[in-house]
């Protein structure tokens, strides 16, 4: 049983297409049953088949145990979900798209059970990404307008460069309760709790094929990178794993409590099982 005055969330990292969907749907349960899960966050801009999200497909992740959704530049590969986003209450797109592109970047849920509200921010990086408007920013802007409302809020921070995390983190600490990377789909080693309480990793993982390079089948990759020519990159299928972070955080000062990585290995399925789900 753990202190009712936290909170634990669990991030589930980047979900990559069928191998991540079923790593999702059949470690979730069991994960949040072991760790006493309060709330479960996913970034889950790669479900379609690595590239792109749907609406179908989102839904399945909710249907799986998922409360909030997260993305990042590949959301908008599928055109579908488009004129969809303003109808979808658990869908965030990154919160530093102009103010015109449909969709929201963050919420604020209300959490009965542990008597608080939580804010969840999803933000895009700049450094070796497409052009999008400044993420420190827009943080700011958010912050101004929640902070009334509440102190624990979690950043997904979608973001290449390893410095422009970092320094997300530092620029937050203190401000937000967690600042969890995504999109690089490699794990770190570098969780921590920041110098003035808010937990912090440089990247989540990936849920998905980790035989493979960041998801997608090696070999194609290899000859990409061999001859210079455009290959088409499809989803690999083995050595599947369950990745993300468990973020403990303190409801009453909205501090980051602790921070612990998740990598757990999905039991190799007969053909049966994989056509049932």
């Amino acid at each position: 049983m753990q202190n009712k005055h936290l909170l634990r969330i669990l991030f589930i990292a980047d979900i990559y297409g069928i191998p991540g969907r079923r790593a999702t749907h059949k470690l979730l349960p069991s994960i949040t049953e072991r760790f006493d899960v309060d709330f479960v966050i996913a970034n889950g801009e790669n479900i379609a088949g690595g590239f792109g999200i749907t609406k179908p497909l989102a839904r399945k992740l909710i249907s799986y145990g998922v409360n909030i959704i997260t993305s990042g530049n590949h959301f908008w590969d599928r055109q579908e979900i488009h004129d969809e986003l303003d109808n979808i209450e658990y869908l965030l797109r990154p919160a530093n798209f102009p103010e015109t592109v449909p969709g929201k970047g963050y919420t604020v849920i209300e959490l009965p059970e542990k008597c608080i509200q939580l804010g969840i921010i999803n933000l895009q990086g700049r450094v070796f990404m497409p052009p999008i408007d400044c993420p420190f920013q827009k943080a700011n802007s958010i912050l101004h307008k929640i902070k009334n409302k509440t102190n624990v809020i979690f950043v997904d921070f979608h973001a290449e460069a390893t410095s422009e995390k970092k320094a997300m983190g530092c620029f937050l600490d203190g401000r937000v309760s967690a600042v969890v990377g995504t999109h690089t789909h490699i794990q770190t080693a570098d969780e921590c709790i920041l110098p003035n309480g808010t937990a912090y990793i440089t990247d989540a993982g990936m849920t998905g094929p980790h035989d493979s390079v960041i998801g997608v089948k090696k070999e194609a990759v290899i000859e990409h990178f061999l001859k210079g020519v455009s290959v088409r990159f499809s989803t690999a299928q083995t050595g599947v794993r369950f990745e993300g972070v468990i973020v403990d955080i303190d409801t009453r000062s909205g501090e980051g409590h602790s921070i612990q990585r998740i990598s757990t290995p999905l039991e190799t399925q007969s053909k049966s099982q994989k056509e049932q789900e």
